[in-house]
């Protein structure tokens, strides 16, 4: 019973995070667990705890009741829609994930590059 309550955890995490466009690594960094483990979740090898439980269901803006299969998705009307303050793309989430594994001198030189890119006429 545990597996199959694993399997469906981890595949209601998987439709709701790429329903809200994220990957594996930006779900794992806001839910605070290493991306192998949260990889190992989604697949269904294993059930978070408690509070990582919680953390996954806001993330996901999905309710206990739809991770652990008792409800459907389509019944949760807020989940479609990703919270604002995650609405980067995907590839300014990595970069910005990267960037804070950065020492002081690397991110001035990130900085000084990233200024080379700005639209002319803006500054």
């Amino acid at each position: 019973m545990e597996k199959t309550l694993a399997s469906r955890l981890g595949g209601a995490a998987r439709l709701a995070r790429t329903r809200l466009n994220l990957t594996q690594a930006d779900v794992a960094e806001r839910i605070g667990i290493a991306s192998e483990v949260y990889g190992r979740l989604e697949r269904g090898h294993m059930l978070p705890s408690i509070q990582t439980f919680r953390r996954l269901c806001v993330v996901l803006s999905i309710s206990a009741d739809e991770a652990l299969g008792l409800k459907p998705s389509g019944e949760v009307k807020w989940a479609a829609e990703p919270p604002s303050e995650y609405g980067e793309s995907g590839e300014l989430r990595r970069l910005l994930r990267r960037a804070k594994q950065l020492d002081r001198s690397a991110i001035r030189l990130l900085s000084v590059l990233a200024a080379q890119f700005r639209p002319k006429g803006n500054g």
